[in-house]
């Protein structure tokens, strides 16, 4: 009994877990110009810094600082004291290629009101490739979508403005 009671619990959830993200995903951004992603940004963990700078007509980002830039002591991902690499890669010969420095925001474009889509962004966690929307949700916070097939099976990652630097192009 208890058991069915956690299931139909855990459905509910699901479903207003999904109807809340629905609704923040259809909220209004800031109102930005279009260069107003540049700029250095901290991941959700804090654990990674990402550059957004322009590549070409779009907008792009990579890592450009590690928390751990090195394999720790006790590491089974890699030789520990070396760089982190991107082992996850389901292209082989792409497993060797550092974390530092590695573009994982690709081909954003501007649709107006704060918003970025038509992308794609890379998980080096997992090696998987998800569409990708941005939004500006406040001048120092930038939302990053990740999603498959629709937005809404997707995870949405809060990134604070790094203000330590600022670019606008890339190097």
């Amino acid at each position: 009994m208890m058991q069915r009671f956690w299931i139909i619990m855990r459905g509910l959830y699901i479903f207003l877990f999904s109807i809340v993200v629905s609704l923040l995903d259809a909220m209004p951004a800031v109102a930005a110009s279009s260069d107003d992603i540049l700029g250095a940004w901290n991941n959700e963990g804090q654990t990674a810094r990402i550059e957004v700078f322009r590549c070409g007509d779009r907008y792009c980002g990579k890592i450009i600082w590690l928390r751990e830039q090195n394999y720790p002591a006790d590491s089974r991902d890699g030789t520990p004291g070396f760089p982190k690499r991107d082992h996850n890669n389901p292209d082989p010969a792409k497993r060797n290629e550092p974390l530092l420095g590695l573009t994982i925001v690709h081909g954003m474009q501007p649709d107006g009101d704060g918003a970025w889509s038509g992308g794609t962004v890379y998980d080096p966690k997992n090696g998987k490739t998800y569409r990708g929307k941005m939004t500006l949700a406040a001048p120092d916070r930038l939302a990053l979508r990740g999603y498959v097939g629709i937005s809404l099976l997707g995870r949405t990652s809060a990134w604070p403005r790094n203000r330590a630097s600022f670019v606008t192009e890339e190097k």
